[in-house]
């Protein structure tokens, strides 16, 4: 198969991240929540999150979200592979799939369709890497999982297993420009954690 034209493999990653970023807005705490009677963005802490549901309406629910939201990650990096699976060299797949799982989180984290305010990202970065690197994916879950258990504080979790993707990512000698681009990704994730860090100084973050 010829190479695309300049103009075409523009057109696709442009089609890609918006169609990412719509994904990423899709409000999976608000209609769970709301499907058990519950605003989720006036009640706990008030973030739209995997997090805030679990405390606000149980585990089950929280599980729930987690796993949508993840979705809203795993599917554009998954379709991006996808799309540079195929015998046109043109299309970067891994890069693409970087893009889209960027663009994912950005929906997530900054939804137009709800004023720019959404959850913190974390399972929405979570279910791409869950597809760009599974292995480090899998070992980071399991951490956040005990972290959180441990410490009763999601943020704290959170906020380590943000940290050590990138160092994950390193560490399976992905190609170089990826550890950067993860670094982008999660310092997006951390940037709406700001307000989480600065209660943990004080003392004053919500438990689980």
């Amino acid at each position: 198969m010829s190479d695309l034209s300049s103009t075409a493999v523009v057109a696709i990653w442009i089609v890609v991240v918006i169609a990412a970023y719509i994904v990423g807005t899709f409000p999976s705490a608000v209609l769970v929540a709301r499907a058990n009677g519950v605003d989720i963005t006036t009640a706990g802490s008030g973030n739209p999150g995997a997090s805030n549901v679990a405390r606000v309406l149980g585990w089950r629910r929280g599980i729930w979200v987690f796993v949508l939201d993840a979705a809203k990650g795993a599917l554009p990096a998954a379709a991006s592979l996808l799309i540079g699976a195929g015998d046109n060299p043109s299309i970067d797949g891994r890069a693409l799939a970087y893009a889209g799982a960027a663009a994912a989180v950005l929906g997530h984290v900054a939804p137009v369709t709800r004023r720019f305010r959404g959850g913190k990202g974390v399972a929405t970065g979570g279910g791409a890497f869950a597809v760009l690197s599974p292995v480090v994916f899998l070992v980071l879950i399991i951490t956040w999982i005990v972290v959180s258990r441990l410490t009763r504080t999601a943020a704290v979790a959170s906020v380590i297993v943000v940290t050590a993707l990138p160092v994950g990512v390193w560490t399976m000698g992905r190609r170089l420009w990826e550890v950067p681009a993860t670094v982008g990704i999660c310092a997006l994730v951390l940037a709406r954690h700001a307000g989480n860090i600065r209660r943990l100084a004080a003392g004053a973050e919500s438990r689980l």
